[in-house]
C-alpha cells in the first residue's frame, strides 16, 4: 500500500531513499544527515540533566546512556529542515521532546513493573520505583523549561497538549490491560495517545520554528500521527516475533503483562471458545504455564493476527506518505518517506 501511495503521487524521491535489502539504512541515513544537529541536542540534554542532587543526573544518565534510536528528536530536526529552517531553536525543542519521551519511559516501566529496558536493567529495577517516578517528573520539568525558553506559545501549546494526551493514553491502557473485550478501536485509541501523539507533536513543531503556514504544520502533524501508529503496531508485532538481542527487551513481555495488543485482539476476536479460555487464563487471570507463549504465538498465526496487524500498519504508513505529499519537495522528504517503510520492515 505504501508503494501504491508513492506511485499515486508520482514522487520518485519517496522510494529512492529506501534500501529494501537494508531497511535500517533509512534510519542510518537520517542520523547521518542530522549528526551535527544531534550533537548539539545531546549537549543540551547532558547540560540540562545536571542537578546538585546526585541521584538525578545518575539515574537520568543511566537511561539516556542506554541508547535507543532517538527517533522523536530526530523527527523534530528533520521536520525543521524539511521546512527550510536554518537556525538553532529546534535543538532545544528536540531535547525537550527527548526529555518528555524519557520521562514517559521511566513512568511506564514503573507502571508495568518492567525490569528490562533496551537490553539492560530498567531504571526502576536499578534505582527503585520512587526514584524513577521522581526523576521522570524532573525530566518533564526540564522539558517545559526548554519550551518556555523558546518563547513560542504555539510550541508550548503543542508539546504540553501532547504530554497530557500521553498521560491519558497510559490511563486508557490500564483499562484495556487484562481485558479480553478490548476492541481494535480501543487499542488504536491507546496507541494514538500513548505513542503517536508525541510523534505528531515532534514533527509539527518543526513547521512552527520555521514559520511555515498552518497547512504545513497540520500535514506534519498528520504525518507524525500516522507514522507513530504504524511504528507502535509494528513494535507490538515484534514483541512476539523479534530476536531479543535486537529488540532490547525480553520477547513476550506484552503477553506476560496482559497487554491487549493488536495481534492478540485479532486472535481473540477470531478464535473459538477453547481458545478464548486460554486467553482468559493467561491475560485476564495472569496464570502462565510453560509453553504458553509459544501457544499464544501459534494462535495468533492461526488467525493471521500478525499479517493483519502489519496490514493496518501499512495503511497508516500510506496515510503518513499522503501527508508528506503536501510538503516541500526537498531531499529530507524522501528520507522521511523511507523511514515509514523502515518502521514497518524493521527487526528491532
Amino acid at each position: 500500500m505504501i508503494a501504491a501511495a508513492e506511485r499515486r503521487h508520482g514522487h520518485g524521491a519517496f522510494a529512492e531513499a529506501f534500501d529494501h535489502d537494508n531497511p535500517t539504512a533509512a534510519l542510518d541515513r537520517l542520523s547521518d544527515l542530522l549528526a551535527s544537529d544531534m550533537q548539539a541536542v545531546n549537549r543540551i540534554i547532558v547540560d540540562r540533566m545536571h542537578s546538585p542532587v546526585a541521584l538525578i543526573p545518575q539515574l537520568a544518565s543511566y537511561i539516556v546512556a542506554a541508547g535507543g534510536k532517538r527517533l522523536r528528536p530526530l523527527l523534530t530536526l528533520a521536520a525543521a529542515e524539511l521546512c527550510g529552517y536554518s537556525g538553532e531553536r529546534h535543538h532545544k525543542l528536540a531535547a525537550a521532546v527527548e526529555f518528555i519521551h524519557t520521562a514517559t519511559l521511566l513512568h511506564d516501566d514503573v507502571v508495568d513493573e518492567s525490569d528490562r529496558r533496551r537490553g539492560q536493567s530498567s531504571a526502576n529495577a536499578q534505582f527503585g520505583n520512587q526514584a524513577s517516578v521522581l526523576v521522570g517528573d524532573f525530566l518533564f520539568s526540564r522539558s517545559f523549561e526548554l519550551m518556555v525558553e523558546d518563547g513560542s506559545l504555539d510550541v508550548l501549546r503543542i508539546l504540553s497538549r501532547a504530554s497530557a494526551v500521553i498521560a491519558e493514553g497510559e490511563v486508557l491502557q490500564l483499562a484495556t490491560t487484562n481485558n479480553l473485550d478490548t476492541s481494535e478501536a480501543e487499542y488504536l485509541a491507546v496507541v494514538a495517545a500513548k505513542t503517536a501523539a508525541l510523534f505528531a507533536a515532534s514533527c509539527e513543531i518543526g513547521a512552527i520554528v520555521a514559520g511555515r503556514p498552518a497547512a504545513e504544520a497540520e500535514a506534519l502533524h498528520r504525518f507524525g500521527l500516522n507514522f507513530g501508529i504504524a511504528f507502535q503496531i509494528a513494535d507490538d508485532v515484534l514483541d512476539y516475533s523479534a530476536r531479543e538481542a535486537l529488540l532490547g527487551k525480553t520477547i513476550g513481555d506484552d503477553f506476560r503483562e496482559g497487554k491487549m495488543t493488536l495481534p492478540v485482539v485479532y486472535a481473540i476476536g477470531r478464535g473459538n471458545d477453547v481458545e478464548r479460555a486460554f486467553w482468559r487464563r493467561t491475560l485476564e487471570d495472569m496464570e502462565h504455564r510453560e509453553g504458553d507463549l509459544d501457544h499464544a504465538i501459534a494462535l495468533i498465526e492461526r488467525h493471521n493476527g500478525f499479517s493483519a496487524a502489519i496490514d493496518l500498519a501499512r495503511t497508516h504508513g500510506a496515510l503518513a506518505l499522503d501527508a508528506l505529499a503536501g510538503l516541500p519537495f526537498r531531499p529530507m522528504r524522501g528520507v522521511l518517506a523511507s523511514l515509514v517503510e523502515f518502521c514497518i520492515a524493521r527487526e528491532f
